[in-house]
């Protein structure tokens, strides 16, 4: 049986923290002035992701008069994953308008850059390694000596900021970033014609997290940080089953992640796929094509998109 790779949550991430680049960067002055060379990250899951030959999921929603298309993306990929062929190439083609979680434009990126500074740094005295047990300082530091980042880094930052900044650190030392992620290459593939439209905002996917108490803001970020190499094995892992359209088993893997982070899982996903369900509802009276691109855990799993749509009678058809 192959060994299941750690998945966390965090590896999951908002499209906003993906979309970020350098704004994370530009947050803490460890980061800005360049100090954090994270050791390399090998992993045996990376050169898998990179081998498969299935496809990523998708799912068609219709009535007689408009087609809404349902991809699941990953928000950071590496840069040769090809997901943008056969019947998805097909559905984006046909389609008058482009749907994703934020507008990945540059102005939208300098928003979240602002965001950043204003709702995820500490107050003044206050820094992140202050707000740990004993204990969960130990597993920190011992977490960030594996990938050579000084555990003072993030010390700045709230616990849900420094989650997104340590993914980027990480996860770009395997070559894998939101460059290469699906929604910012839709947003250069897909030409000035097509119609853009946002189901979400930078305040609201920031609220996801903000909201939360520092306790469980700790929790949800050590559980990457104790670990890094792990979690970054997990999200290859993800990649893998994703580009070959396991969708059941991106499902299992969000499931087993959920668990332990219940406040979590309603604000990040539950929650929210009630409300993309509600959108896909309403828009199915406006005629047209629609291609929608949203984080494939939302459509994977229990309480997906899928499940909130058949509560309404409305069937989702597995296209590729």
């Amino acid at each position: 049986m192959r060994r299941k790779s750690r998945f966390t949550l965090a590896t999951m991430g908002l499209t906003l923290a993906a979309a970020s680049g350098l704004a994370l960067f530009s947050a803490s002055p460890a980061l800005a002035d360049g100090h954090v060379e994270p050791a390399p990250v090998e992993t045996t899951e990376a050169a898998a992701a990179t081998e498969a030959t299935g496809a990523p999921a998708l799912w068609k929603v219709a009535d007689e008069d408009t087609t809404i298309y349902m991809f699941g993306t990953i928000h950071m990929l590496p840069a040769d994953v090809d997901w943008n062929s056969g019947v998805v190439n097909i559905a984006l083609e046909s389609a008058d308008t482009l749907v994703t979680e934020l507008n990945m434009t540059p102005e939208i990126s300098a928003e979240i850059g602002k965001a950043f500074q204003e709702r995820g740094m500490l107050p003044q005295g206050t820094t992140l390694r202050s707000l740990m047990s004993e204990e969960q300082l130990a597993s920190f530091e011992a977490g960030m000596a594996k990938i050579n980042v000084p555990a003072q880094t993030f010390d700045a930052m709230e616990p849900w900021l420094a989650s997104f900044a340590l993914l980027q650190v990480v996860s770009a030392a395997v070559g894998i970033t939101g460059e290469n992620g699906v929604e910012t290459v839709l947003e250069k593939a897909v030409g000035p014609e097509v119609k853009r439209e946002a189901l979400e905002t930078v305040e609201t996917q920031i609220f996801v997290f903000d909201a939360l108490p520092y306790d469980q803001q700790m929790v949800y970020f050590l559980e990457f940080a104790s670990d890094p190499v792990e979690g970054i094995k997990g999200l290859n892992t993800l990649v893998s089953e994703w580009e070959q359209g396991n969708a059941d088993t991106v499902g299992e893997m969000m499931s087993e992640a959920l668990k332990s982070h219940p406040e979590i899982a309603e604000r990040l996903f539950f929650k929210r796929n009630e409300n993309w369900a509600e959108w896909i509802d309403n828009r199915l009276d406006t005629p047209g094509t629609v291609f929608m691109a949203v984080g494939a855990g939302h459509l994977a799993g229990e309480k997906s998109v899928q499940d909130y749509l058949k509560q309404k009678g409305i069937e989702t058809r597995r296209v590729q």
